[in-house]
């Protein structure tokens, strides 16, 4: 194509563009809300700021939130409202910026959570079920682990001058959490009684002794490095930081013992001791009393264990704060440091309700997590503060079959034009929501613990569902493969973002990348 015909090219299709918007568009097609609704997104697009860097950086983990997982809650979130639901969006669905991320492992082609996390908090991708070291590492084996630790974006975060916060559902030392701050040459490395003797006489230390002598650790890695340590640390996993003893029993115990440390240390007492102007909490009554303004540093452990799915959160012993409210008060303590802050923020039991084979508690947890995010919009500048959400993996879970439109997505499928359910080959009817693998069909009632399922035996296959309500809290969906637990898929999960740097997130990225935008955005790693 010559310039002449190029610049002809180029007025003809002005031309054209004009007669199309002037002439053959009716307006009751312009006007259509979907119409406008779609062009009013393109046109955020358009506008977005041209700022890369900014002052602080949220980073949500939904741990395993592949895209099924999304799609179901966006339609579960306005079903529950009373709306269709196919139409809403999650509150990060909204942001201007997405793409997609490519999960594997390197020595893995489905991935898992420590790997993963590893590679979004360090900028490379590591083997499956290791923290904070590269690929030369040995599953298992301590001797490896000096000379391949990696450095993290908390921890250049902390070096800079920034306040530092790690927020969880799951247990704090479980291996999202723990990708931040540990060095392990295996995710089960929670506290002493977890590793094996070679590991302990070699010299290394269980993940919750990382997560408490944090500040000494990065001091001696980092001759002349002198950091104040993680101003908030919020989740579950309280038992990896007591010993094996009833008197150190917290108040809403569960266990006989709720402690598994066998090496006689109370953490949470060395933790205090450290931080004398921190404050340490446990409950409901405990996390309402947080003076934010004058809290320096928190530790807030609110279960021996994970944390309640959020369908369950009623019924915890002594309450437990929603992932909603933990952010909103990390943000208000971290906030007060000038220099800016970084918070990873991991909505843990979505991944668990998976795994149990519950859509219903999955589901639910994707929803308190967006409603986490709205409060972290909500709470900061979206000139000043750049917001990451993404998943670290996918679960084996389906939409399937051809409901109709607002048919509940927890429901039997019913097509376009019916009100009966539709049935398979087999006679029977069938859920839009399925599994490929895991425990199979449980009918447990009003129960709202997914965990709950794995009392039962596994019951994989096609069932019977006539005269079963699907939509129940204690429904677990059919699995095609029987296995103990549900397993994660390999499929890319999304980013989104929205803040300063924003604008770098699109197209198919690997893992490692949401580092460097993390980086790049604060400038963590100076030239």
């Amino acid at each position: 194509m010559n310039k002449t015909w190029k610049a002809s090219y180029g007025v003809l299709a002005l031309v054209i563009s004009s007669a199309l918007n002037a002439e053959v568009l009716p307006t009751y097609q312009t006007e259509n809300a979907w119409f406008t609704d779609a062009q009013s997104a393109i046109d955020a697009k358009l506008n977005t700021n041209n700022q890369f860097k900014a002052k602080n950086v949220i980073i949500f983990v939904g741990d395993g939130m592949g895209v099924s997982t999304l799609t179901a809650s966006r339609i579960l979130q306005g079903q529950l409202a009373g709306n269709p639901g196919e139409e809403g969006y999650l509150s990060f669905e909204t942001f201007p910026h997405t793409a997609l991320v490519k999960t594997y492992n390197v020595d893995a082609q489905t991935p898992d959570s420590a790997g993963t996390m590893t590679a979004m908090m360090s900028g490379l991708k590591s083997d499956a079920g290791v923290l904070g070291v590269d690929e030369d590492i040995v599953r298992g084996d301590c001797s490896t682990v000096a000379g391949n630790e990696v450095v993290t974006a908390l921890e250049l975060a902390e070096i800079k001058g920034l306040a530092t916060g790690i927020v969880s559902t799951a247990r704090i030392t479980h291996a999202t959490p723990a990708a931040t701050y540990a060095k392990s040459a295996d995710r089960n490395w929670e506290d002493i009684s977890d590793m094996p003797e070679d590991a302990v006489t070699g010299g290394c230390k269980d993940i919750a002794d990382q997560l408490v002598n944090f500040e000494a650790n990065v001091e001696a890695r980092f001759k002349g490095v002198d950091i104040d340590g993680i101003d908030v640390v919020m989740g579950g996993g309280r038992r990896h930081f007591l010993p094996k003893d009833a008197s150190f029993n917290s108040a809403d115990a569960v266990s006989e013992i709720e402690g598994d440390r066998t090496d006689s240390r109370d953490l949470t007492a060395e933790w205090q001791a450290k931080y004398s102007e921190g404050v340490y909490v446990m409950d409901q009554a405990g996390f309402d009393a947080i003076d934010t303004e004058n809290t320096k540093q928190l530790m807030g452990l609110f279960n021996e264990s994970h944390m309640q799915y959020e369908a369950d959160r009623d019924n915890d012993v002594a309450g437990e704060p929603s992932i909603a409210q933990m952010t909103s008060k990390a943000i208000d303590i971290l906030d007060n440091n000038d220099n800016g802050f970084f918070l990873m923020v991991e909505s843990g039991r979505i991944d668990h309700g998976h795994h149990a084979g519950s859509a219903y508690n999955a589901l639910t947890d994707a929803i308190a997590l967006s409603d986490a995010v709205k409060e972290a919009v909500a709470k900061t500048d979206p000139s000043e503060t750049l917001i990451l959400v993404t998943a670290d993996h996918g679960h084996v879970f389906t939409i399937a079959g051809y409901p109709k439109r607002g048919n509940p997505i927890l429901g039997k499928v019913v097509g376009i034009g019916s009100t009966e359910p539709s049935t398979a080959s087999d006679g029977l009817p069938y859920t839009t929501l399925g599994y490929t693998n895991g425990n199979g069909f449980h009918d447990l009632g009003d129960e709202t613990d997914a965990d709950a399922g794995y009392g039962q035996d596994v019951n994989a296959g096609r069932q019977d569902l006539t005269n079963i309500d699907t939509t129940t809290s204690g429904f677990h969906q059919e699995a095609l493969i029987p296995m103990s637990s549900e397993t994660h898929s390999g499929e890319d999960i999304t980013l989104h973002a929205q803040g300063p740097g924003a604008q770098l997130v699109q197209g198919v990225v690997e893992q490692s990348v949401v580092f460097h935008l993390i980086e790049q955005s604060l400038d963590l790693i100076q030239q």
